[in-house]
């Protein structure tokens, strides 16, 4: 559910900027993130490798962002999303009858109306994501990028994942970047809000992590660590950072924000490392699609070849596995 978050950025009530760190220096999550030991590789028990990589299947925004985008791989996506493991291995599993889906597509703003009414023509009803406000790089003018929110939002998107001016971040206009995402926000209407950091290029845990709190304040749903276009995407230091951001302002507030890695996820092996951060970070709460999801491309098809194996005792061919 959206609405109106309990603590925004000019607060006479608490001194927001001095506990985020936003005019002083200084706070416990971005200091304690190199005292905290990052969880390599879940320690999972064979018999429940499947039921976790399931688990990892309903979080992903199922994803295609490339310059050759057209409508029919749009559309292999959609039904993609819809049937992400192949029927046969799920009846082995006796979860073909759970509705397992992807939490979401996500494509570009002029590729949300194949995605929409793909999914609408095959009887299916998870959200189309879309990235907007000058995807990959943030620095078309705000108009403009708050126009490609309402037209994205117009033509059937659910989900917007938005990204910051990075700019404002590396010369600290704090104030300027929460008052750009609150519009984002009030453009985006009833459609749920990702805020992309963009974190290979904030310079630094400190910049990560106050941005983070911003983008919470202005009313983000979910923070997303990165386009998957920049150099470094999505590493698990940046991550602590920021889902202890996410923790604190839940202790603070009592609203949940979600949290979204993005960009370089390609195993399955990662996606289970994935989930295990935020097990032991934000709890079990979270770790469902409303409150987390993993941003990937070509991730869904490692984990259906690990069920494969799983199921069958031996790897699956190229061709004997649905492209995704």
């Amino acid at each position: 559910m959206r609405g109106d978050h309990p603590l925004r950025f000019p607060s006479e009530e608490q001194p927001v900027c001095d506990w985020a760190g936003l005019r002083s220096g200084g706070n416990d999550a971005q200091t304690g993130s190199s005292r905290c030991r990052t969880p390599w590789r879940p320690g999972i028990a064979a018999v429940h490798w499947a039921a976790w990589l399931l688990k990892a299947v309903t979080c992903i925004d199922l994803t295609t962002l490339s310059g050759d985008d057209t409508t029919s791989n749009v559309q292999r996506l959609c039904y993609k999303a819809k049937h992400p493991i192949r029927e046969d291995l799920l009846k082995r599993l006796n979860m073909d009858n759970k509705g397992i889906t992807t939490a979401a597509v996500c494509v570009y703003p002029s590729r949300v109306s194949d995605a929409v009414q793909t999914l609408k023509s095959i009887e299916c009803n998870i959200p189309v994501a879309s990235v907007a406000t000058g995807f990959p790089a943030g620095q078309t003018p705000l108009a403009i990028r708050l126009q490609e929110i309402k037209m994205a939002v117009a033509e059937g998107a659910r989900e917007i994942d938005i990204v910051i001016n990075r700019t404002l971040v590396l010369k600290g206009q704090w104030e300027e970047l929460y008052n750009e995402i609150q519009q984002c926000h009030d453009a985006c209407g009833e459609a749920h809000m990702k805020t992309i950091l963009g974190t290979g290029e904030l310079g630094s845990l400190t910049n990560i992590y106050k941005a983070s709190l911003v983008a919470m304040m202005a009313g983000s749903d979910f923070i997303k660590t990165s386009t998957g276009k920049e150099g470094v995407n999505a590493t698990f230091p940046v991550a602590l950072v920021m889902v202890r951001a996410i923790r604190e302002y839940y202790s603070k507030t009592g609203y949940k924000v979600g949290f979204k890695p993005a960009g370089g996820i390609r195993s399955a092996k990662d996606a289970l490392t994935w989930l295990s951060l935020i097990k032991e970070e934000l709890g079990n709460s979270w770790l469902k699609p409303k409150w987390f999801r993993l941003g990937a491309s070509t991730l869904l098809t490692d984990i259906e070849r690990q069920i494969y194996h799983h199921v069958t005792g031996r790897y699956a061919a190229a061709h004997e596995l649905p492209m995704a």
